[in-house]
């Protein structure tokens, strides 16, 4: 118990005990690629940080300002710097993730990205999706109990009146490491009821739950893995334009947050 007078403590006890009350300042957005990414920088007017807060030597950039009365701050993975590719996929976002909420302290992490959808589940190019949950398809360990740690079923930060107002559809995300999709993947992927595919989600989530920091995924969908398009076709055909949509979204979704409480997404 906070002494009399003493504002400070009894304020941060009061944040502890109701957690959905508290307002949403520090926002870190987690996206995977360049081409996602740059467009929203632009979006919110947000600037690179000569300074790193990360450790020298990794190639992840850091982006960011004050939007509205938001303080937001934009990690993408950077170039790999052996390859010179985007730093996609779950090592690299799970890095970035733990990194960013141990310096910035954010009190929400959106990631936000394209994706694969199920035409078979009511997913078609250019929808945007905010996910419900997420989980694994690609680790497999048939062992009791690790069977479920390998799928690692997460939930997104409830958001119903953030979904309600932008009309926004909502679905499951399925998460692995490869682009394309194998008849496993597939049953692990229809396992998980999946609505959407991408190679970042569930590596966050896992990081967001385990450091206590509510998440919020935006996919925006690029290519139908159940179609007949090669995916990697399909994906780099729609990217420029599904991008611009992303970016649209993601401004929507800060607009809505801004001036609110967790208890009002």
């Amino acid at each position: 118990m906070a002494p009399p007078g003493d504002k400070s403590e009894a304020s941060e006890e009061a944040m502890v005990a109701e957690p959905e009350q508290r307002p949403i300042s520090t926002i870190v957005i987690i996206i995977a690629m360049q081409t996602e990414a740059l467009p929203v920088v632009n979006k919110l007017q947000l600037k690179e940080d000569p300074d790193s807060v990360f450790p020298p030597g990794v190639p992840w950039v850091r982006y960011y300002g004050t939007y509205k009365d938001l303080n937001i701050n934009l990690i993408w993975p950077g170039k790999d710097p052996t390859l010179g590719v985007d730093s996609v996929g779950t090592v690299s976002s799970a890095l970035v993730t733990y990194a960013a909420i141990q310096a910035l302290k954010p009190d929400l992490i959106i990631n936000a990205g394209t994706a694969g959808g199920f035409k078979a589940k009511g997913a078609n190019i250019g929808d945007i999706f905010v996910v419900l949950d997420c989980a694994f398809h690609d680790r497999r360990i048939p062992i009791p109990v690790f069977d479920l740690y390998g799928i690692g079923l997460r939930k997104a930060c409830e958001t119903p009146n953030l979904v309600k107002e932008l009309n926004l559809k909502v679905g499951k995300l399925s998460t692995g490491d490869s682009l394309d999709m194998t008849q496993q993947d597939e049953a692990s992927i229809i396992a998980n009821d999946a609505t959407v595919k991408d190679m970042e989600g569930a590596a966050v989530a896992y990081v967001a739950e385990l450091l206590k920091v509510p998440a919020i995924f935006i996919k925006a969908v690029t290519d139908l893995v159940d179609s007949d398009k090669p995916t990697a076709e399909e994906f780099l055909q729609n990217l420029a334009a599904v991008t611009a949509a992303l970016d649209q979204a993601v401004e929507l979704v800060i607009d809505f947050i801004n001036g609110k409480r967790f208890s009002q997404l």
